[in-house]
């Protein structure tokens, strides 16, 4: 049996660009996985193995590692940081026991930190904080720790202390055991000496190891008051206090160094040993009932529980359908049958394996705490339970957003077409934020998903990787209908034509409902009017018409149905005739209520150096943008706002022109709002177009 004290499964999340990658590949290389280091800019690091990440310098999936340091097994997953690609974080965390987050010692908390610090704080997972580059020019260690504080509204408990600034950054003092750690010029990790504190340090590390200790001792009252009292703690009391604020996330332990200079790695990875949860510690995953509520009932962490796993990513490689899994419990070997509570099938476990990005090892069994993957399993996607057939049960499904933008795609020969269809298909079941449809007017296939890059990276995934030959249309916008007004209508459904005829009558009112809650449907008919065993079929007619608006054929969002009364015949009356009234019930009433155009509302972070706020602002205003906050830290300004999508295709070029090329911004989703007159009379006359084309 493995010790479950010695393992850590670890995510390492950040912004674009903070380093993530880079700090990956040097734990790989000083817990001996890998011996030549890979550089992100020279495209060869060990987890962006995909072409497309080599060329854009950028993580797009999230990939797996294993390694060891000083005994405990480490699995590490490096994710995404560009906001299109957050699914790929969201995911990593759920399954994950602990996080080191990634901050640029120039760059601070940026857009995209924030976002992944917020899916951490929801998925309550313990993290450790490195603050990166700290040789950078312009880098500076406590201001990013002051702004983990105020941006974040996060506790950094800061560790270590940095020796000298930008391109004299040579090693860190340990505040714990007041050793400075210096590392020579030659770029090897394991290259340093350890020393007293400098003399000019002497003062500022007794100043925050005060701090230090104070903070730890906050969550232990005994030692608190002795502290108080005068009676100085040992090393080892005070590192129990913060591996227990670490686990309850009252505080984070804050490393800082220079990944790509080898310098300030050993002391974080010392801190993932003695402060992150193993996986016993972690609260233990829900289980759902059927709909995905909670029932009560826990995975408790434990080889001997029955098993449960919860597939968390899914990915197709030259070695054919991988199913990442996180086990929570009991063991897993080679041979197994299992069952996927969401299907209800059975499936044989052929091969499981340890990955090492895209290399992997053969595995016989597996157990709870392990992150593996099993290869060729059939009907698995992302958020499926996989468990003892003899103990079906189902953990908490994930969430993912909704696409917001879509392109048409179209292939260029016959051969391409049967290539995209097989290409699609294993793309679909890999990222759960890409969805496909096929325009029933025009035939087009429509690809959607989170942002511009995000589908820039699937068309060219397709053009090369599977070598299908595309014509790609413009991206559209994922608009939305509603109603603004409460009417009350009747609609009678009557036939006759030999044989048993159907009747339906209906009287409801339809109203504008809550944001967010779709379609919701009640029943206030009393007296048998309308039988109760109609009810469900008046339902369906209603909700399968919301696809479809009366504008522009977008689909409805946020609509009340009450029946209210109605009429039915003894004979002619059937479910079938009361659903087909309640179809053209929707036709009839929703063009009276009040129709109106929502479109997708995005917020927008720019960050911009000083001198150009002026003009990013006013472009801001020109795309309809709501500015909402501003805040000046050194290296510029960052600009808060919400502008609608369709104002945002080709930003980035945009940005650059105005800022020399030193504007970044993220954007994700935030709400539907109701378009512009203008605009929304621009859109539906451009559907209506379309589809008076693709008629003819």
């Amino acid at each position: 049996m493995t010790d479950l004290s010695l393992y850590r499964n670890i995510g390492i999340f950040a912004h674009v660009d903070a380093g993530k990658t880079t700090t990956t590949e040097r734990i790989l290389k000083l817990t001996g996985k890998i011996h030549k280091i890979g550089e992100v800019h020279e495209g060869e690091s060990t987890t962006d193995f995909m072409e497309q990440e080599a060329e854009r310098g950028i993580t797009i999936q999230s990939a797996a590692v294993s390694c060891f340091w000083k005994g405990t097994r480490f699995n590490v997953i490096d994710t995404p940081g560009h906001v299109d690609f957050t699914v790929e974080v969201y995911r990593s965390l759920k399954v994950l026991d602990g996080g080191v987050g990634v901050f640029c010692g120039s760059g601070g908390v940026e857009p995209q930190s924030e976002t992944n610090w917020r899916y951490a704080n929801d998925s309550k997972v313990s993290r450790l904080i490195f603050v990166n580059k700290l040789d950078r020019i312009g880098a500076d260690f406590i201001r990013v720790t002051d702004q983990v504080k105020k941006v974040l509204g996060a506790n950094p408990l800061i560790m270590t202390l940095p020796i000298g600034r930008e391109d004299e950054f040579v090693g860190v003092v340990d505040l714990l055991s007041r050793k400075a750690y210096v590392w020579d010029d030659s770029g090897q990790p394991e290259n340093y000496d350890i020393k007293d504190v400098p003399a000019d340090m002497v003062d500022d590390v007794e100043m925050y190891r005060e701090q230090l200790i104070e903070t730890a001792l906050e969550v232990d009252d005994d030692l608190l008051m002795a502290y108080m009292e005068g009676e100085m703690p040992s090393d080892e009391e005070v590192k129990r206090c913060i591996r227990k604020g670490t686990l309850d996330l009252v505080f984070f332990p804050t490393y800082c160094g220079s990944a790509f200079k080898n310098k300030g790695m050993q002391l974080l990875l010392d801190a993932v040993v003695e402060y992150l949860p193993t996986p016993t510690e972690v609260n233990p995953q829900p289980l759902t009932d059927e709909e995905g509520n909670p029932n009560g009932k826990y995975a408790i962490v434990s080889a001997d529980e029955p098993f449960r796993a919860l597939a968390f990513k899914i990915m197709d490689d030259r070695f054919g359908a991988l199913t990442f899994i996180r086990i929570y419990s009991g063991k897993l070997n080679k041979g197994d049958t299992i069952l996927n509570s969401f299907t209800g099938k059975s499936e044989r476990v052929g091969r499981m394996v340890e990955m090492q990005a895209d290399e992997r090892n053969e595995l016989s069994s597996a157990q709870a705490g392990d992150i593996i993957a099993i290869v060729g399993m059939k009907n698995v996607q992302t958020g499926h339970t996989l468990c003892d057939p003899k103990h079906p049960c189902t953990l908490e499904a994930m969430v993912f957003p909704e696409p917001v933008i879509s392109i048409s795609v179209t292939p260029k020969d016959k051969g391409s077409t049967e290539k995209m269809g097989i290409a699609i298909g294993k793309m679909v079941a890999e990222d759960p934020t890409f969805r496909v449809e096929t325009d029933i007017d025009s035939g087009e296939t429509i690809l959607k998903g989170m942002g511009e890059l995000h589908l820039d990276i699937k068309v060219d995934i397709l053009k090369r990787t599977y070598g299908v030959d595309l014509t790609v249309g413009q991206p559209q916008v994922a608009y939305r209908e509603t109603i603004t007004k409460e009417i009350e209508d009747s609609y009678t459904h009557k036939k006759q034509s030999g044989g048993s005829g159907q009747y339906g009558k209906i009287d409801y009112i339809v109203k504008p409902g809550e944001a967010n809650t779709g379609f919701t449907f009640t029943s206030k008919v009393v007296g048998g009017n309308v039988p109760k065993e109609f009810f469900p079929a008046i339902e369906k007619g209603f909700r399968s018409m919301m696809g479809v608006g009366p504008l522009a054929g977008f689909p409805v969002l946020d609509v009340e149905v009450t029946l209210v009364d109605g009429g039915f015949h003894a004979v002619d009356s059937s479910a079938i005739a009361f659903e087909i009234a309640a179809k053209g019930a929707f036709r009839q009433s929703m063009p009276k209520a009040g129709p109106q155009l929502l479109e997708p509302v995005m917020k927008v972070d720019v960050y911009s150096p000083e001198d150009h706020v002026g003009d990013v602002i006013g472009d801001l205003n020109r795309r309809r943008g709501m500015i909402s906050g501003q805040e000046a830290n050194v290296t510029g300004v960052r600009i808060k706002s919400d502008v609608p999508l369709s104002e945002m295709f080709g930003y980035i070029s945009t940005l650059r022109t105005m800022t020399s090329g030193r504007g970044q911004f993220s954007m994700e989703f935030s709400h539907y709002a109701a378009c512009p007159a203008n605009v929304a009379e621009a859109v539906i006359a451009k559907e209506k177009e379309k589809k008076a084309a693709a008629a003819k």
